[in-house]
């Protein structure tokens, strides 16, 4: 476990503050499944949400009533920040999970009624089993949802076919993606953007908005929309395949490989979920004085890159 890291899956529960609630989640260290764990993403998330909620698209008299859904909920830490702003949020995971979910749910939700008896600002969270990419399951929580929301759920590359699927089935004309992801792996970050942007409109959630404690240079925040309404699971299966054939390309020929320069967005917030931000993970050294959390990211940045190196 590094020295910078938020939690430690060694112990069997920790205390979470967000939005003024002290909340308790359970992990197993001794489980074999991730889900048992609090991941670090899910704890930037809930933080992000708790700076962002006095105004713009976060605050709670925008999101009262929003349906959301959760999706690789593991401990819930992430649905229960949108639960706190008022939304009605199905966290759903594989059926292994579940029971571990429901009880920090249950737990959770006992403790803030009790203390906030009277309180409209708590919106209602529920459970329900979801594999990604089985119908039976999606139809039964009743897409399609305002916001569908996941935090690191995307570890190895078979994971990120099911998961956009998955998306848009949940997903209408006007929901909005919001999904954490830390960087594990170079080739499957890149997979998974590219596959984002093929059919969505992707915005990178810059640091500045990120709790000034809570968030670290490996993790990151995407806010999307789909591109077009008329886009189906189909679109998706075509897009993906696109892309194995772009692989192909790039095995055969080294020039394909070449790393065009990071887009800027000097204007995110008015933008909105339209914007189009590359993969900061991609862009080029600017040029001048590094400041010091540049130097921290790069430098994580290129350890990655040559953790994923394999010599031959």
């Amino acid at each position: 476990m590094e020295a910078d890291r938020l939690n430690s899956p060694s112990t069997s529960v920790i205390t979470f503050e967000v939005l003024g609630h002290q909340l308790q989640f359970s992990q197993d260290p001794n489980s074999q499944h991730l889900g048992t764990t609090v991941w670090d993403t899910s704890m930037v998330f809930a933080k992000f949400l708790e700076k962002n909620c006095r105004k713009g698209r976060f605050c709670q008299s925008k999101l009262k009533g929003k349906r959301v859904i959760e999706l690789g909920a593991g401990c819930g830490v992430a649905g229960f920040g949108m639960t706190l702003l008022g939304c009605d949020v199905v966290s759903t995971d594989q059926i292994e999970v579940v029971p571990l979910l429901r009880r920090n749910v249950e737990r959770n939700t006992s403790r803030i009624v009790q203390m906030n008896a009277n309180s409209d600002s708590f919106g209602s969270i529920k459970v329900a089993e979801l594999d990604w990419g089985n119908e039976d399951h999606i139809k039964a929580v009743a897409p399609p949802f305002d916001y569908v929301i996941g935090t690191d759920v995307v570890y190895a590359e078979h994971l990120v076919e099911p998961l956009l699927q998955t998306i848009i089935a949940l997903s209408g004309p006007k929901t909005t993606i919001m999904l954490g992801h830390e960087i594990r792996s170079t080739s499957v970050h890149e997979q998974m953007l590219q596959t984002w942007k093929n059919i969505f409109d992707v915005k990178l959630v810059p640091k500045a908005k990120m709790d000034s404690k809570y968030q670290h240079p490996s993790i990151q925040l995407f806010l999307m929309g789909l591109k077009s309404p008329a886009v189906t699971a189909e679109k998706a299966e075509c897009a993906i395949s696109t892309e194995k054939l772009e692989e192909t390309a790039r095995d055969i020929d080294p020039q394909v490989n070449e790393v065009e320069p990071c887009k800027t967005d000097q204007d995110e917030e008015n933008r909105g979920s339209s914007s189009l931000v590359d993969d900061l993970a991609l862009t080029r050294l600017p040029d001048g004085e590094l400041s010091e959390w540049e130097a921290r990211r790069y430098g994580s940045m290129a350890a990655r890159l040559l953790r994923d190196v394999k010599i031959t």
